[in-house]
């Protein structure tokens, strides 16, 4: 018989990828400012990109149903990654694309709701747990799920009185729990439902779900790549899609946490959950909340190491996923950062910082946006 703290656990895998994920995000904002300030230092200087090719126009298009809602990101070059960030940004490498149509932002509840209207699609949210994203072969493969835990359910943070109910023991456990029937209708559980949300992202989708809705839609996910090229907006050696000072004029630019974290989020963006779309000004290629308000899914697998070997033209991301924190579990990569983005703790919302989550887990801060390849 097996253990059943074992099991129990095991079925919290999504919890523990999502923490392991936070945990190597972890850094400040003044390490960020000073990396992009550092503009002396010989080896950033020599990693400096080329521009996108800002004479290039998108390609003539038939009233194609599927561009409603999109803009063209012209074909260019640009330096992809970091120095002196996380270790899975570096290191910076070239990368060449070729130009894409990318939605200006994140899905919205209204637009997954006619691709469920239409095909009666399930998310995996909405469904028992299956543990799909365990890799076969591996330590994890026979484990099993205690029945008390066997219903559906999606990832959500609990909002804390004060510090001191921060069990040590649990750290980052001690704010994110699984919720059963939490899911894309009822962002913050049971109590919840979309009234006054429906312009808002959608959330609590699975790399899997997301997958399904591009389907329909006729479209993909981005790379990894087209992501970040994307969210630079044609600036190459900015950290935020609009600069390198994360409040210009003391404004915010972007949905992320201010205050206390994880205790209060005291909203001087607007904001404590999810922001509607076009909240917040657009970059320069016309993308709304491209940093903060809800990680997006790439197409791409995870691995930390693969910067170091990918191609430079149109890197498809690996073929495999590889995280060495959780070896045994099927990783895609997230972009963007989220309304839980703190420069206390995650600062996800740099155009280079990367996250990666199970395939078949959403969250309450978890989305994607997607584009078409001419």
């Amino acid at each position: 018989m097996k253990n059943p703290v074992i099991a129990a656990s095991v079925f919290l895998l999504a919890v523990l990828s999502l923490v392991a994920s936070l945990t190597l995000s972890v850094r400040t904002d003044s390490g960020s400012m000073e990396t992009a300030s550092q503009t002396g230092n010989a080896e950033s200087t020599a990693a400096q990109p080329a521009d996108p090719l800002p004479e290039v126009k998108p390609p003539v298009v038939s009233e194609d149903p599927r561009l409603k809602g999109m803009v063209w990101i012209p074909p260019g070059k640009f330096m992809m990654g970091e120095i002196d960030t996380m270790p899975d940004e570096f290191p910076p490498h070239e990368v060449e694309l070729d130009g894409f149509w990318m939605d200006a932002t994140e899905v919205t509840n209204a637009d997954f709701e006619a691709f469920t209207d239409a095909t009666g699609y399930i998310t995996t949210a909405e469904r028992a747990p299956e543990l799909r994203s365990i890799k076969r072969g591996s330590d994890l493969e026979n484990v099993e799920i205690l029945p008390e835990f066997n219903k559906p359910g999606s990832i959500c943070s609990l909002q804390l009185d004060s510090r001191k109910d921060i069990d040590p023991a649990k750290g980052a456990y001690s704010w994110w729990q699984y919720v059963p029937g939490a899911d894309w209708k009822h962002p913050e559980g049971p109590g919840s439902n979309l009234e006054d949300r429906m312009d808002h992202p959608v959330v609590h989708v699975s790399w899997l779900d997301a997958q399904e809705y591009c389907k329909w839609a006729g479209k993909h996910l981005p790379t990894e790549a087209q992501w970040e090229y994307a969210a630079r907006g044609g600036h190459s050696k900015d950290t935020y899609p609009w600069g390198n000072e994360r409040n210009p004029d003391g404004k915010w630019l972007h949905n992320i946490w201010q205050g206390e974290f994880p205790v209060e989020d005291i909203g001087e963006d607007g904001f404590t959950r999810t922001a509607p779309v076009r909240s917040f000004p657009a970059n320069d290629y016309g993308l709304f909340d491209i940093s903060g308000n809800v990680w997006e899914w790439c197409a791409d697998y995870y691995q930390l190491e693969y910067y170091s070997e990918s191609p430079t033209h149109n890197p498809p991301g690996p073929t495999s996923s590889l995280d060495p924190q959780e070896p045994g579990i099927i990783k895609r990569v997230q972009r963007g950062g989220s309304f839980m983005c703190s420069d206390q703790y995650c600062v996800g919302y740099r155009v280079t910082a990367r996250m990666k989550g199970e395939e078949d887990t959403g969250a309450f801060h978890t989305g994607f946006r997607c584009i078409v390849v001419p």
